[in-house]
């Protein structure tokens, strides 16, 4: 009889026998098979997507959303992006969003990652880098934006740290100090 060890894990097993031999045996996909992924991968990103309409009302917002921002899911569908939004940034963010509304472009491409400051739930600001989507509908018209937005806080205190300390004529081993 051939013994073996299984090692399960999250995405499914590895069989190794006492020979040193290993084989992965996958799970199954999901209910749903392949076609639930993205929606699964929405779900449980552990980054923020978010999507809004083209009133800028939030209509997509999973649990990394809920962990970054501090706000459950329930309570920011159906509300203003002005809820993530920082009150001194709002007139400027609503009159470029008008532009891109009307427009159907753009000014920052697909690809280009965004930084600006954002506000959570408890009204506390952090630094966000995100990417954007356009969503357009069957017409082609602008159905409204989703967003890929992650916390960034952390790197960029480090960056403005090595900035300063730069500035000062600390040079750069002056800044690897912590």
């Amino acid at each position: 009889m051939l013994g073996c060890v299984v090692l399960l894990g999250h995405y499914g097993a590895i069989l190794v026998s006492r020979q040193g031999g290993a084989r992965a045996v996958p799970r199954p996909a999901p209910a749903g098979g392949i076609d639930a992924w993205p929606g699964l991968i929405v779900a449980q990103a552990p980054d923020a997507i978010l999507a809004a309409d083209a009133g800028g009302v939030i209509r997509l917002w999973n649990r990394g959303a809920e962990r970054i921002f501090g706000v459950p899911a329930a309570q920011a569908i159906g509300r203003s992006l002005d809820l993530i939004i920082p009150e001194s940034l709002r007139q400027r963010h609503w009159q470029g969003w008008g532009k891109v509304m009307s427009s159907g472009v753009s000014r920052y491409g697909e690809a280009e990652l965004l930084r600006v400051p954002a506000l959570r739930g408890d009204g506390s600001r952090f630094s966000a880098e995100f990417s954007i989507v356009m969503l357009k509908d069957e017409d082609g018209g602008i159905a409204g934006v989703a967003a890929i937005l992650r916390d960034v806080t952390v790197q960029w205190e480090r960056e403005k740290q090595l900035r300063e300390q730069l500035a000062a004529g600390g040079g750069p081993a002056a800044a690897a100090t912590p």
